[in-house]
């Protein structure tokens, strides 16, 4: 049984769907206005592996991950100006252009770190008669009223307002006055009041519609809640998000969606927390922001970046370091090489214990899924994968139907890590001529004692064709890089 741990509840609870074996899951998706990097990945790569866990289990997924591109502020409050606008303005580009951009950068990293695409991935732009029509049932209910720059969400009247973080209306709105400075917007009432429609300035032209209210752009809470219930229903399994969202944008989020259908919005709220860059948090003035381009222009793979990422539970904590990265990159190597190794067992003798392998290989499979369910327990689930490995390295000889057993093992393993261990497990082909040659020319040079030519050939056929090499006493072996760039 999948056990996860509910923000909303503030407790670990079992796992039970709306609809038996149907999951309807909402990840917070991209601000379409930045290259995304590391602590950015790391929310789509924890969200990507429960998503293949529930598949694994059993469970129909259908996956709805936004493309903010218009609407979200500099400040998450409501404050300041529309991210994606500012940042055309810097670039001398359309918003549009700037978004389609950023997008596609996005959707290339995401491709790298091998995250399986959401169902419906809906940008905010396409959707904004969907946000008109909630404004108008949250008009109709009296929840909205008018300040200076916009249409706001009158918080005081939603019964339950902070139920999210276990706190309520007025005590938020006290500890937020008590709190940090904040801005002042003629009109507002609440400080926990939040913009649902924005006026446009008068020289704002873009991405600009026109409503009852007035011509402006949406509020990025109501985004959110708009397009998740329109490809999910009024009422859904599950949203995850960022710990940063914890306080003000899903709260708001469930605020508009309940206070509009009068139902409840979702059974379960998920949160990740931050990626530390060496201890610290990442910052563009500390200058400890790296994209997946960065990554592997240092020539480490995404594989072992997306080892890394997904290698800590989600409510903890990670810290991301170069030593760390080294250390994935190493395993996710070590690993592809063991998997080939395993691929490439002839002996046929069958052990005396080899049924009792099996039940080892099939006993650390298991835990693995148990450790996973058990609110994605990351650490504790891959200690299994290493048990597998070590055990199976600790036998002398390897028969083919233990290595068969094996590989089922790890390959239903990584239905879940997507670390891409399939791609390691076929039939090798046979080297090129070209390739060929230069193994035995390096096979020669071993026996002269010409170590330095020995190693320019494994560099190079390291860095031109991806072939890696390993010396063993029953001579060399090779196998293909586990990564392409």
């Amino acid at each position: 049984m999948l056990k996860l741990y509910n923000s909303l509840t503030r407790k670990k609870q079992t796992f039970r769907p709306i609809n038996d074996k149907k999951v309807g899951l909402y990840t917070c998706g991209v601000t379409a206005y930045y290259m995304p990097h590391v602590g950015n990945m790391i929310a789509y790569m924890k969200w990507d592996v429960l998503k293949r866990l529930l598949i694994h289990d059993g469970y129909e997924v259908t996956h709805v991950e936004n493309i903010t591109d218009v609407g979200h502020l500099v400040s998450d409050a409501d404050t300041g100006e529309d991210k994606l606008r500012l940042e055309a303005e810097k670039e001398h580009k359309s918003m549009r252009e700037t978004a389609d951009f950023y997008t596609k950068a996005f959707l290339e990293d995401c491709r790298l770190l091998n995250v399986i695409p959401p169902t419906v991935m809906p940008k905010a732009t396409d959707h904004i008669k969907d946000m008109l029509d909630l404004l108008e049932k949250l008009d109709a209910k009296g929840y909205l009223y008018k300040a200076q720059d916009g249409i706001y969400f009158d918080t005081s009247k939603f019964k339950g307002y902070g139920k999210l973080t276990g706190t309520s209306f007025k005590r938020l709105n006290a500890e937020l006055k008590s709190g940090a400075r904040v801005e002042k917007v003629e009109g507002k009432r609440n400080i926990t009041d939040f913009v649902v429609w924005r006026f446009a300035h008068g020289d704002e032209k873009e991405m600009i519609w026109d409503s009852k209210w007035g011509r402006g752009f949406p509020g990025w809470h109501l985004e959110c809640s708009a397009m998740s219930m329109k490809y999910l229903g009024n009422h859904f399994d599950m949203h995850c998000g960022g710990i940063d969202h914890l306080q003000i944008h899903h709260p708001n989020e469930i605020a508009q969606s309940e206070g509009a259908t009068g139902e409840k919005f979702v059974n379960y709220w998920l949160h990740e927390n931050f990626l530390l860059m060496d201890g610290q948090k990442m910052s563009k003035s500390l200058r400890n922001i790296y994209t997946i381009n960065d990554i592997v222009a240092k020539g480490y793979s995404p594989m072992a970046l997306r080892l890394f990422l997904i290698s800590g539970q989600y409510r903890q904590q990670q810290n991301f370091t170069f030593e760390a990265l080294t250390n994935a990159e190493n395993t996710i190597k070590g690993i592809y090489s063991f998997l080939q190794r395993v691929t490439d067992t002839k002996n046929k003798n069958e052990n005396s214990d080899t049924k009792e392998f099996k039940k080892k290989m099939t006993a650390y499979k298991k835990k693995f899924f148990k450790e996973l369910n058990d609110d994605l327990n990351m650490p504790a689930a891959m200690a299994n994968l290493h048990a597998i490995i070590s055990e199976t390295n600790a036998r002398s000889v390897l028969n083919r139907k233990e290595s068969r057993t094996v590989l089922k093992a790890l390959l239903e393993i990584d239905t879940v890590l997507g670390l891409g261990f399939d791609k390691h497990v076929t039939v090798k082909q046979p080297l090129d001529k070209e390739i060929k040659k230069l193994v035995d020319e390096r096979e020669e040079a071993r026996k002269r004692k010409d170590f330095k030519r020995s190693d320019e050939i494994r560099n190079m056929l390291k860095e031109k064709y991806h072939i890696l090499l390993e010396d063993t006493d029953k001579g060399v072996r090779w196998y293909r890089e586990g990564y392409t760039s």
